[in-house]
């Protein structure tokens, strides 16, 4: 490690070594590269290219008030850029680490903000305005929250042109679809073969596969599997299978290209059943106004015949934030965690308060929460049939029935069966992931809506973790893979787009490209690494055992909503509410036949919330989340993970989640002694061997696995572990001091 002084002044400088070669939007790439090659030094994936890179580049440590670094060099590829040391590998190998972006790496589509510092002064940095002189620094905001400070004094004036302005053009700049790196990597690299670990996952692009769901969920009695937009002729929004209520006309699909239909999602045990529906074209014709009148008529009796089956319409436009407002809360909230350095950590903590209340982020997933709980109630208690409303059916009505299913269904909450259900839901279903994500920069509709649904299940994982099979190191996993560009899943707006952009030419002839997909975990990891990713507090059905349920634990309140009702909240409180008409109209005018039930909502939805609450827990049956303030809790490891200062060495969730482990590990261990051994014990190496492991596991920060293992910082410390009962008294006296900082988190 070096100073920005002394040290920087007595290391000599290197010849320079800047390589620029034609960007990607220039060459015809005909030559397939079959595995990963080294061009000078620098490791590609198939399909990669240098594009420019600099030498002489320090990258600034975020501790330690930023006065020391690294050398190296900084390169910039059509995938990622990345900072490779000089100094040598450290011999610590993390026990957590993706094969495909390393420490150092940052794709493309990762960069959030680029600014460049002068005279200790930040700039943001856009596309097409050109720099009118060098700057000192270059920092980079990422989409995962991590933020990296390149120093550029000590670099030649034209690399620090070259690569400023190649980072820029690359990361900010508008593209078109098949100038993302997902095309130039697909078409390179060695045809991808699913592992049996991926065929497990349901992707729902067969008809197969939606009428075993169907049969699963015993919703066979009222709906039936369409096969009619297989080539795309009703819709390219729509997938090319999808399920309908029984009594539907084919021909009622085509008439407004499959608006105004109720698709189904999930069928209840009850009897109910979840669908979603987007909304008719806006007329003000009296012709087609009177038209889309006698549509929906036609619609409404086939869920809709009381007393047998009952519909509630739920129009999520109204009664959820748009996503607009999603957008905003969001980029507020992430402020609160890109970093420069622990001095800005400290002064923001006295406005933390204000600034999470401020975000109204924590807000909108209560809200999500709230309305999912709604939607069960009508489900579970009253058995009737609910269609989610939204424009395009593919936001809010994702996220809700989404998470209506998670809570009901168990084997939603399963690795496995989640993964089915994003691909059912989101990917099937036609969520904009291209736009919503903004992978194009095109800042055209960007709203990170299903990084809000994962914020809700880590809610719900948070509350319940002994209901679900997954860790929480796999939703951060997940949400970082949306921004690889490796994997097809995150990266269309609709199966259409995803089918339309798969042919490619090669020579005469055309072919279609086998894309790699997310749920294949072995591509990014280890199999040691793999480990992580599920939850070992997990019970399967056949070995749960009735538990009651115990005292709610304490949240930590800085984490947290504060207990008084949010200011934003305008519209709705916890269970007071005073909605305008449930539902404004389906045609711009009230339809009231289709609500069975009155306008305001009904106390016996309280009763429901309540009275769940005082019941048994059974992980495998239904879960509601507490959503008072209190509960709704920022997620640590996703958010806080790169922040040194808010990491607890030896605390939080990790250390008891570790001393559990520790045990299960023991109990296993002695009862496999007794078999092998049942007259001979070794009592003492076993003492010696818990108290390794015990030793181990308060060393792990509390962001574990992602957080590093040690940490430093200017501010006073003080221990979080009784060290006096794994050491011996002499040895903790010739202890040197530690300078750690717990923060207050």
């Amino acid at each position: 490690m070096l100073g920005l002084g002394a040290g920087a002044a007595a290391k000599s400088p290197k010849t320079p070594s800047f390589v620029s070669y034609l960007t990607p939007e220039e060459i015809d790439v005909k030559e397939k590269v079959e595995q990963a090659v080294k061009v000078d030094d620098v490791l590609l994936l198939p399909g990669e290219m240098l594009l420019c890179e600099a030498s002489n580049i320090l990258k600034i440590s975020q501790d330690e008030t930023s006065q020391r670094g690294v050398y190296g060099r900084l390169v910039c590829t059509n995938f990622k850029i990345t900072f490779l040391c000089e100094e040598g590998a450290e011999d610590n190998v993390p026990e957590f680490k993706n094969k495909i972006v390393g420490e150092n790496d940052i794709t493309l589509q990762c960069v959030d903000q680029l600014y460049a510092v002068y005279d200790d002064k930040k700039k943001v940095l856009i596309t097409g305005a050109p720099l009118k002189k060098y700057p000192e620094r270059l920092v980079i905001y990422c989409r995962d929250f991590r933020v990296f400070h390149f120093c550029l004094s000590f670099a030649k004036e034209d690399e620090v042109n070259r690569i400023v302005n190649g980072i820029i053009h690359h990361t900010l700049s508008p593209k078109r679809l098949k100038l993302i790196f997902l095309f130039s990597y697909t078409e390179a690299a060695p045809c991808y073969k699913a592992t049996s670990a991926k065929d497990l996952t349901v992707l729902f692009d067969k008809q197969k596969q939606w009428q075993t769901e169907l049969e699963r969920t015993k919703g066979t009695w009222a709906n039936r599997v369409l096969s009619i937009n297989e080539a795309y002729k009703v819709s390219d929004r729509l997938p090319p299978y999808f399920v309908v209520p029984m009594a539907l006309q084919e021909e009622s699909v085509y008439r407004f290209q499959g608006r105004g239909i109720p698709f189904w999602c999930w069928s209840s045990q009850n009897g109910g059943a979840l669908y979603k529906m987007s909304s008719l074209p806006k007329e003000v014709d009296d012709f087609a106004i009177q038209e889309q009148r006698s549509f929906l008529d036609s619609v409404e009796k086939t869920l809709h015949r009381p007393p047998l089956e009952e519909v509630r319409i739920e129009d999520l436009s109204v009664t959820l934030p748009s996503l607009s407002e999603i957008q905003v809360a969001y980029v507020r909230f992430k402020q609160l965690f890109l970093i420069d350095n622990c001095t800005d950590f400290w002064d923001t903590d006295s406005k933390w308060f204000s600034l999470l209340n401020t975000s109204n982020w924590l807000e909108i997933v209560r809200q999500c929460l709230k309305k999912s709980i709604e939607v069960i109630e009508y489900l579970e208690n009253q058995k009737i049939n609910v269609v989610l409303k939204e424009d395009t059916a593919s936001d809010l009505c994702c996220v809700i029935s989404s998470l209506v299913q998670v809570m009901m269904d168990p084997y939603y909450r399963t690795r496995y069966g989640f993964q089915s259900l994003i691909q059912k839901e989101w990917v099937m279903g036609g969520h904009n992931f291209l736009d919503r994500l903004n992978h194009l920069r095109s800042n055209d509709g960007e709203a990170p809506v299903f990084l809000l649904f994962l914020d809700c299940v880590w809610q719900l994982l948070h509350q319940y973790p002994l209901a679900f099979d997954f860790s929480e190191t796999y939703l951060t996993v997940l949400s970082d893979s949306i921004y690889i560009p490796i994997f097809s899943t995150f990266f269309f707006n609709s199966p259409h787009q995803k089918e339309a952009h798969k042919r490619v030419e090669d020579g005469r002839q055309s072919r279609s490209l086998s894309f790699y997909s997310v749920w294949d975990w072995s591509v990014q990891f280890e199999v040691k690494a793999l480990t992580f990713l599920n939850n070992p507090l997990y019970v399967e059905k056949s070995k749960q055992e009735k538990i009651r349920k115990g005292v709610r634990s304490k949240h930590q309140r800085q984490l947290s909503l504060p207990l008084t009702q949010s200011k934003s909240s305008n519209k709705r409180g916890f269970f007071k509410e005073e909605p305008g008409p449930f539902i404004k109209s389906l045609l711009g005018k009230r339809i009231s036949k289709l609500i069975s039930a009155s306008d305001e909502i009904p106390d016996n939805y309280r009763v429901f919330y309540e009275n769940w609450h005082r019941k048994p827990i059974d992980f495998h049956g239904l879960i509601l989340p507490h959503i008072e303030g209190p509960d709704i809790c920022i997620w640590a490891q996703r958010h806080l993970r790169w922040i040194p200062e808010a990491q607890v060495l030896g605390g939080g969730n990790v250390a008891s989640m570790q001393r559990v482990l520790e045990l299960m590990d023991e109990i296993q261990s002695l009862k496999n002694e007794l078999i092998e051994r049942p007259m001979f014990s070794h009592q003492v190496s076993k003492e010696n061997d818990v108290d390794s492991r015990r030793k181990k596991s308060v060393r792990r920060s509390s962001l574990y696995p992602f957080a590093q293992f040690h940490i430093n910082c200017v501010r006073p410390s003080i221990s979080t572990t009784t060290w006096r009962s794994w050491e011996a008294e002499d040895e903790l006296v010739n202890r040197d001091d530690e300078d750690i900082d717990l923060g207050t988190i």
